[in-house]
Parts: structure tokens; C-alpha cells; sequence
């Protein structure tokens, strides 16, 4: 059976074009992840949609460094930070929606709080400020600056976290639970840290802004 030629070249044309597509389809850039809805889903039921947690044993992500952010993700993610919660949490995350996150929660205003018995001239201030000599503490600010701000990349916002969390990693980086800080810094700050050290500076650091 012969086609008319007009046939046969709308045939031909249809195929290409149908492989043209096909192709195109192939090679189109990956969709940017919907972080509203990556935080809707996955972060604002324990840290808020505008990161300023209301539960204390959950860290405030406002106006965090993204940077940090996104390398806690990782280390949740690979396993290098081990807490079974966040392990879910970053399960079905991809390396740029981790970056997105930090982009997104370092980009809100943060709420802060207040040191319940540590303010000036307390043990928390003179630990946060000057450390201890006689044991060999290290002076918070000296890392994370005088209001907490910390420096990018290198040291996180502490200023205004909840008292309560930072006990608990205080606490996690001396038992060696948590070990992801670069050459051991935490570690070894927190290792010569008595308990009424670390509760008078986590309140003296909830209250800074």
C-alpha cells in the first residue's frame, strides 16, 4: 500500500518532533524544591513556620546562618549527628532542599528571649564572657560574640536559643553524644563544664539579643 508523499512527510515531522520534545523533557532542569511546603510539612510542627520555637527542647532556627543549617541537615542526613527525630525529619531531603531550609529560617526575624536568673554580674555572664581560668573553660564570646551573633560559616547564632536546649547539647558535646564540631572545639570547651556552669551560662545565653 503506497502513502501519498504529504503523508509520509507529516509522519516523519510528527516523529521528530515527538523526539524533540522527549528530549527537551530529558534535559529540563530539575523543579526548585517549594520550601513552604518543605516547612509546612516537615519542620513547623516542632521549630514554627517562622522558626521562633515555642518548645523549649526544640532549638530556635530564626535568623540562623544558613550555612549551619544546612551542614546540621547533612549531618542528621548522613548520621555524623545522631537523633532519631530529625534522622526521619531529613530522610526524603535533598542536598538543595537542605540548602533552601537555611536560606529560608536564616531569613526570619528572630524572637529571643529572657535569661531567667542570669543577667549581668551572674556566673552565666562571667562564663560567657570570660570563661574559667582555673579549669581551663574557654570564654563563649570569644567564638560566638559578645551578643551571640557568632560568625558565618564558622560558629552559630546562640543569642536568645532556649536555656533549655542549649543544656542539652552542652551537655551531649561533653559525653561525646554529639561530636560534629570541627576539631573538637565543642567538645573539649564543654568537657571542663560543671552542671551549674552550663545551666547558669545556656540562661544567661537565652537572654541575649
Amino acid at each position: 500500500m503506497k502513502f501519498p508523499a504529504i503523508v509520509l512527510a507529516v509522519a516523519v515531522l510528527t516523529g521528530t518532533t515527538a523526539a524533540i520534545a522527549a528530549e527537551a523533557a530529558k534535559n529540563e532542569a530539575p523543579k526548585a524544591p517549594d520550601i513552604n511546603a518543605i516547612v509546612t510539612t516537615v519542620c513547623a510542627a516542632c521549630h514554627n513556620a517562622d522558626g521562633n520555637s515555642v518548645i523549649s527542647t526544640n532549638p530556635r532556627l530564626a535568623g540562623q546562618h544558613p550555612a549551619y543549617i544546612t551542614k546540621q541537615l547533612n549531618n542528621f542526613k548522613s548520621g555524623e549527628r545522631n537523633n532519631p527525630v530529625m534522622t526521619a525529619m531529613v530522610a526524603t531531603l535533598t542536598a538543595d532542599d537542605m540548602v533552601q531550609a537555611g536560606i529560608y529560617f536564616g531569613s526570619q526575624k528572630p524572637k529571643g528571649g529572657n535569661a531567667k536568673e542570669n543577667g549581668p554580674g551572674s556566673l552565666g555572664e562571667k562564663i560567657y564572657k570570660g570563661g574559667n581560668s582555673a579549669t581551663g573553660v574557654a570564654a563563649c564570646a570569644a567564638c560566638h560574640g559578645p551578643t551571640g551573633s557568632g560568625i558565618p560559616v564558622q560558629f552559630p547564632r546562640i543569642g536568645g536559643q532556649h536555656a533549655d536546649y542549649v543544656m542539652t547539647q552542652l551537655k551531649a558535646f561533653r559525653s561525646g553524644e554529639r561530636a560534629n564540631d570541627p576539631n573538637k572545639v565543642m567538645r573539649m570547651v564543654a568537657a571542663r563544664m560543671t552542671d551549674q556552669e552550663i545551666a547558669a551560662v545556656a540562661d544567661y545565653i537565652q537572654g541575649l539579643h
